[in-house]
């Protein structure tokens, strides 16, 4: 396998050599070279009795916020009354509207 490896040369002198996503793996050495030896060391220690596999987690999908409404009224007994009522009400509007369209293209 391939890793990237961040070296960092430090002011007081001496190097550092980090795996990029694995800040806890790292070597210092006094020299490049040498970093990347102690790390490469590490790492084949630490990857021998390892293994990588993938991890499929599936996320909870969120309620739609209206589904807690969804069918609250089937067991009311008045619901379909309503529902009718509703209607001739908007059939009346509807009317009204027409009324008034008419009218004013006249």
């Amino acid at each position: 396998m391939i890793y990237d490896v961040l070296i960092e040369h430090k002011i007081e002198g001496g190097v550092t050599a980090t795996v990029l996503g694995w800040q806890d793996c790292q070597a210092q050495g006094s020299t490049k070279a040498e970093a990347l030896d102690k790390l490469h060391q590490l790492l084949t220690t630490r990857l021998q009795n390892t293994e990588i596999v993938s991890l499929e987690i599936d996320l909870a999908k969120p309620e739609h916020p209206w589904m807690k409404f969804a069918g609250m009224f089937k067991d009311d007994p008045d619901f379909e009354e309503l529902l009718a009522d509703i209607a001739v009400y908007r059939h009346e509007l509807d009317e009204k509207w027409e009324e008034c369209y008419h009218s004013q293209c006249l």
